[in-house]
């Protein structure tokens, strides 16, 4: 079989912290998850650039509410520089938006997935760290940006489908660093729709034992996320619930993997 992975020596690295955020199943709140981590690290002073990298079917803009512009299709066609498609979104975050329903742009491709990650090198040195909202499950796309992230991000949620396949994407991940000798860092879990913060423990210390079984590795808990009417609305209302202001459960929970994240950062947040 031919490995269409891009070698290690070929795929460009990011100046900055870079967290990319996935899922094996489609629809645990991932790029919500995404989104409101975005916002609230730019309320906290942090210069921080979310980057849609699900690039056959792309929505981050719109969980945001951001109207439609220049994207990352646009700017590997030649239609203008990548850091001309960058757009202010809430709370000050800087959003790069893909597009959807490009067959071309789903396909997968290494040399056109270098020169993105060539160029988007470039633009992440105005920033603190960038955040990657990827596709689900464990195509070429998901593990060559796994390869190059300083952390990885595995949401799931208590249902018995999304924790099988989060297990299948962790096992993929161990696999392709095996098979590549990539040094890709063990994922940590965020468990989302939880009904508490017993059961996001239970969850991830359930898929934790797996993987230490299976696969000699740990995933540690990042956080989890509540089932809840606000965060619900928010993703309905395109309004990101990180703006809320208050002390909601969902915030403080957002708060506090958002404290993990910026200790990543080498420069100190900017005073708002």
């Amino acid at each position: 079989m031919t490995n269409t992975t891009v070698p290690r020596a070929e795929t460009p690295r990011l100046p900055v912290p870079f967290i990319l955020v996935t899922g094996g199943k489609g629809g645990v709140g991932k790029t919500t998850l995404t989104a409101n981590l975005g916002v609230q690290l730019a309320q906290e002073g942090r210069r921080v650039l979310v980057v849609d990298l699900d690039l056959g079917l792309a929505n981050l803009n719109v969980l945001l509410g951001l109207p439609i512009g220049a994207t990352v299709e646009d700017a590997l066609a030649g239609r203008g520089e990548l850091r001309e498609c960058i757009v202010t979104g809430p709370g000050g975050v800087h959003v790069l938006a893909a597009g959807s329903g490009n067959e071309e742009m789903a396909r997968h491709d290494p040399e056109l997935r270098r020169r993105l990650l060539a160029e988007l090198a470039e633009v992440a040195l105005e920033y603190d760290l960038v955040l990657g909202d990827s596709a689900a499950g464990i195509g070429p796309d998901v593990l060559t940006f796994a390869s190059i992230a300083d952390r990885v991000l595995v949401v799931t949620t208590p249902d018995v489908a999304a924790l099988t396949d989060a297990y299948g994407l962790i096992k993929a991940l161990d696999q392709y660093g095996s098979r590549t000798q990539e040094d890709i860092p063990t994922p940590e879990i965020v468990v989302n729709l939880s009904s508490g913060v017993e059961e996001g423990q239970a969850i991830a210390g359930k898929l934790r034992g797996v993987c230490e079984r299976f696969l000699c590795r740990s995933p540690r808990q990042a956080g989890w996320i509540p089932r809840s009417r606000a965060v619900e609305r928010s993703a309905v209302s395109q309004a990101p619930f990180a703006l809320r202001r208050g002390r909601d459960l969902e915030t403080l929970c957002l708060k506090q993997i958002t404290g993990r994240l910026g200790r990543l950062c080498r420069r100190p947040a900017l005073s708002r």
